[in-house]
């Protein structure tokens, strides 16, 4: 508790609920809480890292080994552990993958920062050794990095399968990978420079059960995984006109409650002819306007269903947003909220399909730039994992194809970047000479934890690493499979440049925001979440973790 003694009386300046860890304590409680967040995804990195199974407080489980996904489902409820998290989202929004890496790396230099700050090194040094080790280690990173022909299908194919490796993609990489290389080609455009874009909101995956994930399929076009809402209903229309609507057709309600007494059973006669007499009407404007197709993302009533069948229009209800945002793309349609003021303009050209066996429309249109990516698996939880997969190679392939640089996996660039930061650290006067040092340091946690997670030595494989290192093989890295140490750019194991490029930048980011607080102020409970049961006692250290212990202590 702050006080101050004024004319020999104390004054309270903080209320007697609130909390205050200073100095020392707060940076070991923070410390702390960053590495338990980086322990927590340690045992998740490489082709051999394990899973977690998360399951939420209402029971719906997840089974992962995506970095960014384990933290997100975590029930995380600490402030400083949240700091970390965001390194993780951050790394998924900018690079598509590596968060593990950014996580674990950043994990590593707190720790390492922890044993200069018991050398009585001040956390300004650290601070400014970090960041001076991170602007050193992004210059290396484009120096070693290779330009490459995004052409180049067999590499462009290798990144993918880098990404998949290790994730329940793994079994069925090589045929993924395909079609991930040929989807990113399918919506890569030139700009104005002659520079090439990956737009991926004209990519769209749709996931089905029931077969397995080699039975996976590219598609030209657009998927509605829906039925047809009358059995009378066309299935299939050529060179048709499309309606995207975002209106219900059913009777109007109207917006207040009300209540009418009828006398008459005319009246009610009355009342249900109107109903249907609307039902009509809209149905009369959509045949007006000259669709052969209905994409309605509300409902349909039964008299309308019936309608439109008799016009011979093929209609879908319930359709999902996000798929009738993809037709406009496909069809080149407007979503139509209003039908009184829809016109012509408003409708898509294409043509719509069936597939009875997989109960799926597919629509495509004459000039579509959007294709979608079909991933089928035999469960939930295989399918889920698998887009999660999926997704992270799609981002870092566009990122190979926009950026056009490439590394060597395996923990080459990680060890090849330590070992010229430390002869960088000799050019570094000071005691930021040390924290530079300490950065090469926690950079090398990546091979370590590789062959960690391969059930390898990391020492002797660290050793061997570097050895490969100094004889002037910058691309030698493990091959957690063998326990060799090779040429892991030649083998196939290849890295966008920018995801590690911003790994390092981000992990040395959060890393400097945690050492510069010294002193903790919290309104009550040093935790985010204020609906726990935990009553919180001012923490010095690991033991005082606010309310993370509760959500994360089956991950540690």
């Amino acid at each position: 508790m702050s006080q101050r003694m004024q004319q020999g009386q104390p004054m309270i300046v903080m209320s007697e609920d609130s909390q205050r860890v200073k100095d020392k304590d707060a940076q070991d409680y923070n410390i702390s809480a960053a590495r338990a967040v980086a322990e927590a995804v340690r045992s998740t990195l490489g082709p051999k890292g394990m899973d977690k199974m998360l399951v939420d407080s209402m029971g719906s489980v997840t089974i992962t080994n995506d970095g960014v996904t384990i933290l997100q489902e975590m029930d995380i409820d600490n402030p400083t552990a949240e700091m970390i998290i965001e390194v993780a989202e951050t790394q998924e929004d900018e690079a598509g993958d590596g968060t593990t890496t950014a996580v674990a790396i950043a994990g590593e230099l707190l720790k390492n920062a922890e044993d200069l700050l018991e050398q009585d090194i001040h956390p300004t040094a650290i601070i400014k050794g970090f960041h001076m080790a991170s602007e050193q280690a992004r210059e290396e990173i484009d120096d070693i990095a290779q330009d490459v022909d995004t052409e180049d299908e067999d590499l462009l194919r290798s990144v993918a399968e880098t990404s998949m490796t290790g994730k329940g993609t793994e079994v069925n990489k090589e045929y993924l990978a395909e079609l991930i290389v040929e989807a990113v080609r399918q919506v890569t455009v030139e700009d104005e420079n002659g520079d090439n874009v990956v737009d991926l909101e004209f990519l769209n995956i749709e996931t089905q059960t029931g077969n397995s994930a080699g039975e996976s399929d590219l598609l030209e076009g657009g998927i509605v995984d829906k039925d047809p809402v009358h059995d009378n209903m066309p299935t299939e229309a050529t060179d048709a006109n499309i309606l995207l609507l975002n209106e219900p057709i059913e009777v109007e309600e109207t917006d207040v409650d009300t209540e009418v007494s009828v006398t008459d059973p005319d009246q009610l006669q009355k009342f249900l002819d109107r109903e249907e007499e609307q039902l009509r009407e809209k149905v009369d404007q959509i045949a007006a306007l000259g669709a052969d197709v209905v994409f309605c993302q509300k409902g349909i009533d039964d008299l309308a269903q019936h309608y439109l069948a008799k016009e011979g229009i093929l209609a879908v209800r319930r359709a999902k947003k996000s798929d009738l945002e993809f037709l406009q793309e496909v069809v080149g349609a407007t979503v139509v909220s209003d039908l009184e003021s829809a016109t012509e303009d408003d409708l898509g050209f294409g043509d719509v399909t069936r597939d009875e066996e997989d109960e799926l429309f597919y629509v495509t249109g004459e000039d579509a730039h959007g294709v979608t990516l079909l991933l089928r698996g035999s469960t939930d939880h295989v399918v889920d994992e698998l887009e999660r997969g999926v997704n992270d190679a799609l981002d870092v392939v566009a990122q190979t194809v926009s950026d056009g640089r490439v590394l060597a996996g395996g923990g080459a660039i990680e060890v090849e970047l330590a070992s010229r930061l430390r002869n960088y650290a000799d050019s570094v006067s000071g005691r930021e000479q040390l924290a530079v040092e300490a950065f090469a340091d926690s950079l090398e946690l990546v091979p370590r934890v590789l062959a960690e997670n391969a059930g390898l030595d990391s020492i002797d494989t660290l050793v061997d690493l570097r050895a490969a290192h100094e004889d002037g093989d910058i691309e030698a890295g493990l091959n957690v499979f063998t326990g060799d140490v090779e040429d892991t750019y030649e083998a196939g194991v290849v890295e966008p440049a920018h995801a590690k490029e911003q790994a390092v930048t981000s992990a040395a980011e959060a890393a400097n925001l945690v050492l510069k607080i010294d002193d903790i102020i919290s309104a009550g409970d040093l935790s985010t979440d204020k609906g726990g049961d935990e009553e919180g006692g001012a923490p010095g250290g690991a033991g005082g973790m606010g309310g993370m212990g509760g959500g994360m202590g089956g991950m540690m």
